[in-house]
């Protein structure tokens, strides 16, 4: 992709990603996660299934899921073909299932049955990467060490010219650089919601988006 601006200071991108932020949060002020779950270990294998995946679907199949393991051990314990079966709508479902178990069995046997509130110890459980901890740390436990890339920030990210990198790691940490963190855990959301609304990955409504004067990969 090439972008209009195709050199920028750091100083110029920084007040770009500022006046983006602000019109994003007028547009979606509402913005915020809408998986559903009831508890932390729920919250923690939603956001597992939903990688590669819809919040839609998740939703769907996490309903069932839900009722029919109600207790970390019972997730544990599961058949691991059945569990499987249990969230094959969500894509690459034997990897997420056997994570889903072996997550449910380290947190018993090394943390108490609790999800952990640190990054480093929810970086230990089976198939959690950065994303997935960054989501649970601020939505369970309101502590922001970072922000959330999902594919909608990704792509975003890109379009906006507020990266040049595809690891999401080092996205989150262009990110990091150019906004306050305070604003970090409303960041993903706003993305998020912007990526669904305009800025989808195919027929972007570039001419109904408000940041058209901003966006350096505007079709406009």
């Amino acid at each position: 992709m090439v972008y209009r601006v195709a050199r920028e200071s750091f100083g110029k991108k920084h007040t770009r990603a500022l006046k983006i932020l602000r019109l994003l949060k007028k547009r979606y002020p509402h913005a915020k996660i809408i998986l559903n779950y009831s508890n932390h270990h729920e919250l923690l294998f939603a956001v597992m299934l939903s990688a590669q995946c819809t919040d839609k679907v998740v939703n769907e199949v996490t309903k069932m899921l839900f009722k029919k393991y109600r207790a970390l051990k019972e997730y544990a314990n599961a058949n691991l073909k059945e569990l499987e079966r249990d969230v094959k709508r969500t894509g690459f479902y034997r990897a997420k299932a056997r994570h889903i178990k072996e997550s449910a069995e380290m947190l018993l046997a090394r943390f108490g049955g609790n999800v952990p509130d640190t990054m480093d110890e929810l970086l230990e459980l089976p198939g959690v990467a950065r994303k997935t901890a960054n989501v649970v740390l601020g939505n369970a436990f309101k502590r922001v060490q970072g922000i959330a890339v999902d594919t909608h920030v990704r792509r975003l990210s890109e379009r906006f010219g507020l990266t040049k990198e595809e690891d999401p790691v080092k996205i989150e940490q262009d990110l990091m650089k150019l906004l306050p963190k305070r604003d970090w855990f409303k960041t993903t959301y706003l993305l998020i919601d912007h990526g669904r609304a305009l800025c989808t990955a195919r027929n972007r409504k570039c001419s109904e988006c408000p940041l058209t004067d901003l966006c350096p990969s505007s079709l406009v």
